[in-house]
Protein backbone atom coordinates (compact mmCIF):
# COMPACT_ATOMS: atom_id res chain seq x y z
CA UNK A 1 0.00 0.00 0.00
CA UNK A 2 1.27 3.31 -0.77
CA UNK A 3 2.02 6.07 1.62
CA UNK A 4 3.59 6.87 4.76
CA UNK A 5 2.59 5.61 8.35
CA UNK A 6 2.30 7.70 11.27
CA UNK A 7 5.29 5.68 12.37
CA UNK A 8 7.23 7.64 9.89
CA UNK A 9 5.71 11.03 10.77
CA UNK A 10 7.38 14.18 12.22
CA UNK A 11 6.11 15.90 15.42
CA UNK A 12 5.13 19.03 13.34
CA UNK A 13 3.11 16.78 10.84
CA UNK A 14 1.34 15.25 13.69
CA UNK A 15 0.75 18.47 15.62
CA UNK A 16 -0.84 20.10 12.24
CA UNK A 17 -2.73 16.90 11.37
CA UNK A 18 -4.19 16.99 14.95
CA UNK A 19 -5.07 21.09 14.09
CA UNK A 20 -6.69 20.47 11.21
CA UNK A 21 -8.81 17.58 11.65
CA UNK A 22 -12.54 18.08 12.13
CA UNK A 23 -14.41 16.69 15.23
CA UNK A 24 -14.70 12.74 14.87
CA UNK A 25 -12.49 12.48 12.03
CA UNK A 26 -10.32 9.11 11.48
CA UNK A 27 -6.39 9.40 10.81
CA UNK A 28 -4.30 7.43 8.72
CA UNK A 29 -7.01 5.52 6.71
CA UNK A 30 -6.69 3.40 3.66
CA UNK A 31 -7.94 5.07 0.43
CA UNK A 32 -7.33 3.41 -3.09
CA UNK A 33 -4.46 1.58 -2.30
CA UNK A 34 -3.05 4.72 -0.68
CA UNK A 35 -3.11 5.98 3.40
CA UNK A 36 -4.76 9.06 3.83
CA UNK A 37 -4.01 11.44 6.90
CA UNK A 38 -7.41 12.26 7.44
CA UNK A 39 -10.87 11.36 6.78
CA UNK A 40 -14.22 13.19 7.86
CA UNK A 41 -17.32 12.46 5.98
CA UNK A 42 -16.12 11.85 2.56
CA UNK A 43 -13.51 14.21 2.67
CA UNK A 44 -9.53 13.23 2.32
CA UNK A 45 -7.09 15.91 3.89
CA UNK A 46 -3.28 15.42 3.33
CA UNK A 47 -1.44 17.55 5.26
CA UNK A 48 2.40 18.11 3.54
CA UNK A 49 5.00 20.32 5.35
CA UNK A 50 7.56 20.18 2.21
CA UNK A 51 8.24 18.59 -0.80
CA UNK A 52 4.35 18.44 -2.36
CA UNK A 53 5.73 17.57 -5.66
CA UNK A 54 6.01 13.71 -4.09
CA UNK A 55 2.39 13.96 -3.55
CA UNK A 56 1.78 14.47 -7.16
CA UNK A 57 0.59 10.96 -7.95
CA UNK A 58 -0.79 10.53 -4.98
CA UNK A 59 -3.24 13.57 -5.87
CA UNK A 60 -3.88 12.59 -9.10
CA UNK A 61 -5.23 9.42 -8.13
CA UNK A 62 -7.33 10.48 -5.28
CA UNK A 63 -9.10 13.36 -7.13
CA UNK A 64 -10.20 10.80 -9.66
CA UNK A 65 -12.65 10.08 -7.16
CA UNK A 66 -12.56 11.80 -4.16
CA UNK A 67 -12.42 15.49 -2.54
CA UNK A 68 -9.42 16.55 -1.18
CA UNK A 69 -8.23 19.50 1.15
CA UNK A 70 -4.27 20.07 1.15
CA UNK A 71 -2.96 21.51 4.09
CA UNK A 72 0.14 23.39 3.90
CA UNK A 73 1.83 25.55 6.62
CA UNK A 74 3.95 28.52 6.35
CA UNK A 75 5.74 29.52 9.59
CA UNK A 76 5.18 33.30 10.11
CA UNK A 77 7.34 33.16 13.02
CA UNK A 78 10.41 30.50 13.72
CA UNK A 79 12.72 29.88 17.12
CA UNK A 80 15.91 28.28 16.19
CA UNK A 81 16.89 26.21 19.08
CA UNK A 82 20.68 25.03 18.74
CA UNK A 83 21.73 22.03 21.30
CA UNK A 84 25.84 21.98 21.25
CA UNK A 85 27.70 21.76 24.35
CA UNK A 86 25.33 24.27 25.55
CA UNK A 87 21.47 25.13 24.17
CA UNK A 88 20.85 28.49 22.99
CA UNK A 89 17.30 29.80 21.62
CA UNK A 90 16.77 32.81 19.42
CA UNK A 91 13.85 33.63 17.16
CA UNK A 92 15.06 33.18 13.58
CA UNK A 93 15.21 36.98 11.85
CA UNK A 94 13.63 35.50 8.66
CA UNK A 95 9.85 35.51 8.32
CA UNK A 96 7.46 33.63 6.68
CA UNK A 97 4.41 35.51 4.04
CA UNK A 98 1.24 33.97 2.55
CA UNK A 99 2.48 34.04 -0.85
CA UNK A 100 5.06 31.44 0.43
CA UNK A 101 2.93 28.53 -0.78
CA UNK A 102 3.43 28.89 -3.87
CA UNK A 103 7.03 27.24 -3.36
CA UNK A 104 5.53 24.10 -2.99
CA UNK A 105 2.44 24.82 -5.36
CA UNK A 106 4.59 24.96 -8.34
CA UNK A 107 5.15 21.56 -8.29
CA UNK A 108 1.40 20.47 -9.03
CA UNK A 109 0.41 23.84 -10.90
CA UNK A 110 -1.78 21.83 -12.78
CA UNK A 111 -3.70 20.11 -10.09
CA UNK A 112 -4.38 23.63 -8.56
CA UNK A 113 -7.47 24.60 -10.32
CA UNK A 114 -8.98 20.73 -10.50
CA UNK A 115 -12.28 21.15 -9.32
CA UNK A 116 -12.01 18.14 -6.63
CA UNK A 117 -9.20 20.17 -4.49
CA UNK A 118 -9.34 22.56 -1.95
CA UNK A 119 -5.87 24.02 -0.57
CA UNK A 120 -5.95 25.27 2.85
CA UNK A 121 -2.89 27.23 4.10
CA UNK A 122 -1.64 27.33 7.70
CA UNK A 123 0.21 30.37 8.84
CA UNK A 124 1.79 29.08 12.28
CA UNK A 125 4.73 29.53 15.08
CA UNK A 126 7.36 26.30 15.00
CA UNK A 127 10.34 25.75 16.42
CA UNK A 128 13.32 24.15 14.50
CA UNK A 129 15.71 22.11 16.51
CA UNK A 130 19.49 21.71 15.20
CA UNK A 131 22.08 20.08 16.26
CA UNK A 132 25.79 19.73 14.87
CA UNK A 133 27.56 17.87 12.75
CA UNK A 134 31.07 17.33 11.82
CA UNK A 135 30.32 16.22 8.14
CA UNK A 136 27.61 17.46 6.17
CA UNK A 137 25.63 20.74 6.10
CA UNK A 138 28.29 22.86 5.13
CA UNK A 139 26.15 25.57 4.32
CA UNK A 140 25.03 26.18 7.50
CA UNK A 141 28.46 25.52 9.02
CA UNK A 142 27.46 22.11 10.30
CA UNK A 143 24.78 22.46 12.18
CA UNK A 144 21.76 20.03 10.41
CA UNK A 145 17.47 20.31 11.24
CA UNK A 146 16.98 17.17 13.32
CA UNK A 147 13.30 18.70 14.67
CA UNK A 148 10.20 20.86 13.69
CA UNK A 149 7.80 21.40 16.07
CA UNK A 150 4.65 23.52 16.10
CA UNK A 151 3.95 26.40 18.70
CA UNK A 152 0.70 27.90 16.93
CA UNK A 153 -1.16 27.95 14.63
CA UNK A 154 -2.03 32.00 13.65
CA UNK A 155 -4.22 31.65 11.20
CA UNK A 156 -6.26 29.27 8.36
CA UNK A 157 -7.01 30.44 4.95
CA UNK A 158 -9.23 27.76 2.47
CA UNK A 159 -9.56 28.30 -0.98
CA UNK A 160 -10.77 26.20 -4.16
CA UNK A 161 -8.69 27.20 -7.66
CA UNK A 162 -6.18 29.92 -8.56
CA UNK A 163 -8.52 32.90 -7.25
CA UNK A 164 -6.90 32.37 -3.87
CA UNK A 165 -3.55 32.65 -5.08
CA UNK A 166 -4.20 35.78 -7.25
CA UNK A 167 -5.32 37.68 -3.85
CA UNK A 168 -2.21 37.56 -2.74
CA UNK A 169 -1.33 39.79 -5.27
CA UNK A 170 -0.99 43.23 -4.34
CA UNK A 171 -4.42 44.78 -5.35
CA UNK A 172 -2.95 48.41 -6.29
CA UNK A 173 -0.17 46.94 -9.17
CA UNK A 174 -0.04 49.15 -12.18
CA UNK A 175 0.13 47.15 -14.99
CA UNK A 176 2.63 45.64 -16.38
CA UNK A 177 4.04 44.47 -13.39
CA UNK A 178 7.00 42.22 -13.08
CA UNK A 179 8.10 40.12 -9.78
CA UNK A 180 10.17 42.94 -8.57
CA UNK A 181 7.18 44.89 -8.07
CA UNK A 182 5.26 41.84 -6.80
CA UNK A 183 7.67 41.35 -4.12
CA UNK A 184 8.20 45.67 -3.20
CA UNK A 185 4.16 46.20 -3.11
CA UNK A 186 3.39 42.71 -1.40
CA UNK A 187 6.41 42.71 1.45
CA UNK A 188 8.01 39.16 -0.07
CA UNK A 189 10.91 37.97 -1.61
CA UNK A 190 11.49 38.49 -5.10
CA UNK A 191 11.87 34.41 -5.26
CA UNK A 192 9.01 34.00 -3.69
CA UNK A 193 7.07 36.40 -5.92
CA UNK A 194 8.37 34.18 -9.25
CA UNK A 195 7.05 31.70 -7.99
CA UNK A 196 3.58 32.98 -7.23
CA UNK A 197 3.75 34.47 -10.66
CA UNK A 198 4.60 31.07 -11.89
CA UNK A 199 1.98 29.46 -10.44
CA UNK A 200 -0.78 32.47 -11.56
CA UNK A 201 0.50 32.36 -15.44
CA UNK A 202 0.06 28.54 -15.79
CA UNK A 203 -3.29 28.52 -13.92
CA UNK A 204 -4.07 31.64 -16.79
CA UNK A 205 -4.60 34.15 -13.75
CA UNK A 206 -1.87 36.04 -15.47
CA UNK A 207 -0.82 37.03 -19.00
CA UNK A 208 2.77 37.58 -20.23
CA UNK A 209 3.01 40.90 -22.23
CA UNK A 210 6.15 41.43 -22.59
CA UNK A 211 9.85 41.55 -20.83
CA UNK A 212 12.01 44.71 -19.33
CA UNK A 213 15.36 42.74 -19.77
CA UNK A 214 15.54 39.61 -18.86
CA UNK A 215 12.45 39.83 -16.49
CA UNK A 216 8.65 38.60 -17.16
CA UNK A 217 6.03 41.63 -17.59
CA UNK A 218 2.86 40.94 -16.58
CA UNK A 219 -0.96 41.94 -16.47
CA UNK A 220 -4.07 40.17 -14.84
CA UNK A 221 -6.01 37.93 -17.19
CA UNK A 222 -9.63 36.99 -17.11
CA UNK A 223 -8.89 33.76 -18.48
CA UNK A 224 -9.21 30.41 -17.02
CA UNK A 225 -7.51 27.24 -17.15
CA UNK A 226 -3.57 26.51 -18.54
CA UNK A 227 -1.71 30.07 -20.32
CA UNK A 228 -1.11 29.38 -23.94
CA UNK A 229 2.18 28.76 -24.44
CA UNK A 230 3.12 27.80 -20.66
Amino acid sequence: MAGIGALNETPLHAALKAAVAPPGARFEVAVDGYVVDVVHDGLLIEVQTRHVGQLRRKLTALLCEHRVRLVLPVSRETVLVKRGATEARRRSPKRGHPADVARELVAIHDLIDHPGLEIELVLIRSEEVREHRTTGAWRRRGWVTVDRTLLEVLERRRWRGAAGLLELLPGDLDEPFGSAEVARAGGMRRATAQQLLYCLRRCGRVAVVGRAGNALRYVRSPERGPAAGA
